[in-house]
């Protein structure tokens, strides 16, 4: 369920949603906000927290009281571990937490298993861990906490935006810059809101991608794209928007795409970050997965 918040009045997001959500009591609503079962702008805020215009608040589906996450032995690529973090290279296909349709075969799944019951507990036992997510068919870095120390550092570095995130994305159409910087506010489409969209300055959340040419394949180009900000979909809302979708990408791409069936091209290669308790610059990188490497060599041979 998704609210956008069209009011100049600076008003409470649990006064907000009582008004707006009938059968559902203040306090009721409250406990939902702090399960972290509504998000506003795709963050996890306080019942308190004044809404602006264009805020996007959403409400995740309650799952049943008795579901029950089980911890699975799914394999694991871990690029970095300690006491604190885990990293691991996310494959295709994996959800990052358990939510409506997807109880297993998530990454949470796979880190109660692997940590145990080391995972920190601050965004509630669905998503135990758990500080950022990618989409379940981009495929790369992800940084998880195992106490909550270490979860509200690595949360404030996201927050700052200071950890680094580079992404390896292929594009339709040929780039003729080197570089560039996409700078606009990302909200809910106007048109279907199920979709995210570049959105008035008044609108939406700030929001900037970074992005250089790696590779030219004639109507495809190869980028990596550094995120300034970190708005729900945001390099493919970006990407799109100046004319450059994603190859596979069924949201915000082109209709009949060859590339379709493999979700869009989009690769978290690097991710960067300050070690919360060593104080250690951190950064690692990813390799592309062999789906997108097989693509990347046919269009080589190809040009």
């Amino acid at each position: 369920m998704i609210f956008t918040y069209e009011n100049d009045s600076k008003e409470r997001l649990d006064s907000y949603l009582t008004s707006v959500m009938t059968g559902m009591s203040r306090s009721h609503i409250s406990g939902l906000i702090k399960k972290g079962k509504i998000l506003l702008n795709n963050e996890q805020v306080k019942a308190g927290e004044k809404l602006e215009y264009g805020d996007v608040i959403e409400v995740f589906e309650e799952m049943p009281e008795d579901t029950e996450i089980i911890p699975e032995d799914i394999p694991l690529d871990i690029y970095y571990e300690d006491d604190d973090v885990i990293v691991v290279n996310k494959p295709k296909d994996m959800v990052v937490h358990p939510a409506p349709g997807h109880y297993t075969g998530t990454l949470v799944n796979a880190l109660m298993y692997h940590c145990k019951d080391s995972l920190s507990g601050i965004n509630g036992a669905l998503r135990p861990g758990i500080v950022h997510r990618i989409d379940k068919d981009t495929t790369g870095l992800i940084i998880a906490c195992k106490n909550d120390r270490a979860h509200a550092s690595i949360s404030k570095q996201l927050s700052e935006h200071s950890i680094t995130r580079r992404y390896i994305a292929l594009v339709y159409n040929n780039i003729k810059e080197d570089n560039g910087t996409v700078t606009g506010n990302i909200g809910r489409s106007d048109k279907d809101r199920k979709k995210m969209a570049v959105v008035r300055d008044t609108e939406g959340r700030h929001a900037v991608t970074h992005y250089r040419v790696l590779e030219r394949f004639g109507d495809i180009t190869m980028v990596e794209c550094a995120l300034e900000t970190g708005r729900t979909h945001q390099i493919r809302v970006h990407m799109s928007h100046i004319g450059h979708p994603l190859l596979g990408d069924d949201v915000y791409g082109i209709k009949k795409d060859k590339f379709d069936g493999n979700g869009q091209y989009l690769h978290a290669a690097v991710l960067g970050f300050v070690h919360p308790t060593t104080g250690e610059y951190i950064e690692l990188r990813a390799e592309l997965p062999e789906y997108f490497k097989k693509t990347v060599d046919k269009l080589r041979a190809a040009n």
